[in-house]
This record gives structure tokens, C-alpha cells and sequence, in this order.
């Protein structure tokens, strides 16, 4: 084979890398460092983004809470439920209870008492959620989107005829499903 098989290049033009004193022990030792220290920085970056410092919510106190007892109209705070007795319940509530509901009331009260701190703040998610106010309007709903997006108006009415606590919500996000749709169908007629 001739010393020159390129006719546009000379082989003896292209220069290969060279660092004195060095072998292929130590550039590939060169090389396992570059690529530790590059795994080692990407692991630590990860790890720091990875942190949240975010502050707690507040939690809700069980003597702020209050609940309704019979049909009086009388309210109660959690924390007193958790410690009165069942005749007390049965003098606010206006009717004697059977031994059933005495036992079922005590376990309840028997469940409040562990899920209430010793500092009276409420531990269970389920009653920090039902106590929380929450604005049921501002979140998204898919339901009341697809009624108003695929039914239009008549979706806007079987939104407003589901009755339950999220039908604000559901209503709104219906009334602008239709909107969408209504845009939708006109730029398409156009």
C-alpha cells in the first residue's frame, strides 16, 4: 500500500495528541479522575436543589374547631368533646342515647383524644382537612370543564343541578368550558 493512499489528505499531515512523559496508564487515569469529580459534583448539585426549607402550615387548634350538638343549635369545640361525659351530651343534645350509641360515642371520643396533641393541636389529616376554609372556586375542576367544553349550555344546567360542596367550583369551571367551546366553534366556522 503506498505511504499516501489519500489523494486529498496526507496521513502524515494529521497529528495525534502528545503529553510528555505521559502513558496510557495515566491518561486513562487522567481521564477516571475527570469523570469521578464530574459524578461527584453533579451528585452534590442534585442533592442541594433537592432541599426544601419550606415553612410549616400553622396547625388548627382543637378548642377553635367546633361542632354541632343535636338540634339546638348548641356548638361544642373538639377539645371538650374529647373530654365530656355522655351524660352532659345526652343533657345538651335533648335525647337519651342507647347503649350502642353511649358505646360508639366513646369510642369516637377514645379516637379524638389520641389524634388531639398534649399542646391541643388536631393530628389527623382528616380533621385538619374538613377544618380547613378552603375557596372551592379557585381550583380547577375536570368534571365542570368537560360538562361545559363537550355539552355546552346544557352541561352548564347538569352542572347546576349536581348538588354537593363542590358544585361552585364545578359551575364555574362548566361556564368556562362552554366559553372555550363557543371560541372554538367559531374560529373553526370562520
Amino acid at each position: 500500500m503506498p505511504e499516501n493512499f489519500c489523494s486529498v489528505c496526507n496521513v502524515s499531515d494529521l497529528e495525534v495528541p502528545f503529553y510528555p512523559n505521559s502513558s496510557a496508564s495515566t491518561l486513562k487515569l487522567l481521564y477516571m479522575k475527570k469523570v469521578l469529580l464530574l459524578s461527584a459534583a453533579v451528585l452534590l448539585l442534585t442533592a442541594g436543589f433537592a432541599t426544601n426549607n419550606a415553612a410549616r402550615k400553622p396547625s388548627v387548634k382543637a378548642s377553635e374547631v367546633y361542632v354541632p350538638i343535636g338540634n339546638s343549635g348548641h356548638v361544642i369545640s373538639l377539645l371538650d368533646l374529647s373530654l365530656i361525659k355522655v351524660k352532659d351530651v345526652q343533657k345538651i343534645s335533648g335525647r337519651k342515647m342507647s347503649f350502642a350509641d353511649r358505646m360508639m360515642f366513646k369510642a369516637a371520643q377514645r379516637q379524638l383524644k389520641r389524634n388531639i396533641n398534649p399542646d391541643g393541636t388536631i393530628d389527623s389529616k382528616i380533621f385538619v382537612k374538613a377544618t380547613r376554609k378552603a375557596d372551592v372556586t379557585s381550583g380547577f375542576h375536570l368534571g365542570g370543564f368537560a360538562l361545559g367544553f363537550f355539552l355546552s349550555v346544557i352541561g352548564v344546567l347538569i352542572a347546576y343541578l349536581i348538588d354537593d360542596e363542590l358544585k361552585a367550583s364545578r359551575v364555574k369551571w362548566a361556564w368556562i368550558g362552554a366559553a372555550i367551546s363557543l371560541v372554538i366553534y367559531i374560529l373553526l366556522a370562520i
